[in-house]
């Protein structure tokens, strides 16, 4: 894991580090996944704040750190602000569609839940 060059810096697995099965354990939470399509809609950096979730602070937290942690997010600060976006280069390099085929899943089972 890429280790943080300065105290507000937080470490990120290099493209090379990352892992399947931890990309794939990531996005299949239903809260991760919520993130993952908000960052993907928004196609830039966007704070955490801006990405709302039915949960704490602390557990909003935890899943935006597994997301970084499993190589899916980067997280960088901005000023005071921690910004998010998704590592599509990175994703789409080592698993060619697997992005594109879980946000089509996942807007499709969306589409379903909302018709019943």
């Amino acid at each position: 894991m890429t280790t943080a060059t300065s105290p507000r810096a937080l470490a990120h697995p290099a493209r090379e580090e990352i892992r399947l099965e931890e990309v794939l354990h990531a996005l299949a939470d239903p809260m991760r996944l919520r993130v993952v399509r908000e960052l993907a809609a928004a196609g830039a950096e966007v704070t955490c704040s801006s990405v709302e979730l039915p949960v704490t602070k602390s557990t909003s937290t935890h899943h935006f750190r597994v997301l970084r942690e499993s190589g899916v997010i980067r997280q960088t600060y901005q000023g005071t602000a921690k910004m998010n976006g998704l590592r599509r280069d990175d994703l789409d390099a080592l698993f060619p569609g697997l992005l594109d085929a879980v946000l089509a899943a996942a807007g499709h089972q969306s589409a379903r839940d909302t018709s019943r």
